[in-house]
């Protein structure tokens, strides 16, 4: 009875009870499920997983890599596993990976191989569905008071829309993008999927533009006995931006602040700051984002000489003490057009 005991059952080889060869033999350790589905959308790439689409940021391979990991089981006793994958792509909606696996089972070197065929079936997404639908939530108009908006003003504000819809789709918020972004004959209309993005770059505008929000909801319908409304969002900017510059009282000034009719102004003569009320201003001349620089070819007392940007001309310019100027240096200068004086503005 006791030699019976010290042999393997099986193959008879001394063992206690049944060796880690036959015990590796009888067990299924690899596993592969022969067919697998992957739902995608052929507009933007991303993957449903259930009821869910996410975003897919890796490229092919990387994802025939991934799904076919998803369709193997291992053996939770095998140790050291290593896989090794090749695939190939007969169509454009099929693909068979050949897996290769090998390991220790049971102190026994193992090796198993199987095949996985994914199905790629393409759907619509979620959010291609609602912009080939033309779906949205919310309009952000962007206007200005007794103005159209600056290029500048418009190309800050469409960049602000993409880069909070990136950021918002970077945090799973599918939903939430940009339609259109369309210039209008006064200003500029950016057509949104939902009304959190809305919000959130509206708001966004004003604290970096200046200028008022307000909101416009419009009853549209109702879906699942909730009231589904559109809103328009217009964002009115102030008269006058940051960085124009201004004539008032005869002298020229820069706008550092706007708000309740008031602006906060730099004078451009002797460097004094004060408030002035916007009916102050007898004309405006341009923003110093638009300001060239000019090369200084002397500087004599309060006398500086320039070569016009423009013509490459010489002309003398009067001296400001705030500004610091170098014979051969360049200074940065707006050209008002009424006077056609130059205004040094840095």
């Amino acid at each position: 009875m006791e030699i019976l005991r010290s042999v393997c059952p099986r193959c008879g080889k001394p063992s206690a009870g049944l060796c880690n060869e036959c015990r590796a033999a009888e067990v299924e350790w690899l596993k592969c499920e022969p067919r697998v589905e992957s739902i995608y959308c052929p507009v933007c790439g991303s993957q449903r997983h259930g009821k869910t689409w996410t975003d897919t940021l890796v490229d092919h391979e990387t994802l025939v890599h991934e799904i076919a990991y998803s369709a193997l089981t291992l053996h939770p006793d095998l140790r050291g596993a290593e896989i090794a994958m090749t695939f190939k792509d007969p169509s454009p909606n099929r693909t068979f990976v050949d897996l290769t696996v090998t390991g220790t089972l049971y102190g026994v070197e193992v090796t198993g191989s199987c095949q996985v065929k994914i199905v790629w079936i393409k759907e619509q997404c979620d959010r291609c569905n609602r912009i080939s639908g033309g779906y949205y939530e919310g309009i952000i108009q962007v206007r200005a008071v007794d103005r159209r908006p600056s290029d500048r003003e418009m190309d800050q504000a469409a960049r602000i829309a993409e880069e909070t819809e990136d950021g918002l789709q970077e945090a799973g918020e599918r939903l939430s993008f940009v339609s259109s972004i369309e210039e209008m004959k006064d200003g500029l209309d950016i057509v949104v999927g939902s009304q959190h993005i809305g919000h959130i770059v509206a708001s966004t505008l004003c604290s970096t533009l200046g200028g008022k929000l307000s909101t416009h909801p419009k009853l549209v319908g109702e879906k699942d006995g909730k009231r589904l409304y559109r809103v328009t969002y217009l964002v009115r900017l102030p008269r006058f931006q940051i960085g124009d510059v201004v004539v008032v009282r005869g002298g020229y000034v820069e706008v550092r602040g706007t708000g309740h009719g008031r602006l906060q102004v730099y004078d451009l003569g002797d460097a004094s700051a004060h408030f002035v009320s916007e009916d102050e201003v007898e004309r405006f001349v341009g923003n110093v984002g638009d300001a060239q620089n000019a090369l200084v070819t002397y500087h004599d007392g309060d006398v500086i000489g320039i070569l016009d940007p423009k013509t490459q001309g010489p002309v003398e310019c009067r001296a400001v003490p705030w500004l610091e100027v170098e014979d051969g240096g360049t200074i940065r200068v707006l050209r008002d057009d009424e006077t056609e004086r130059f205004v040094l503005v840095g």
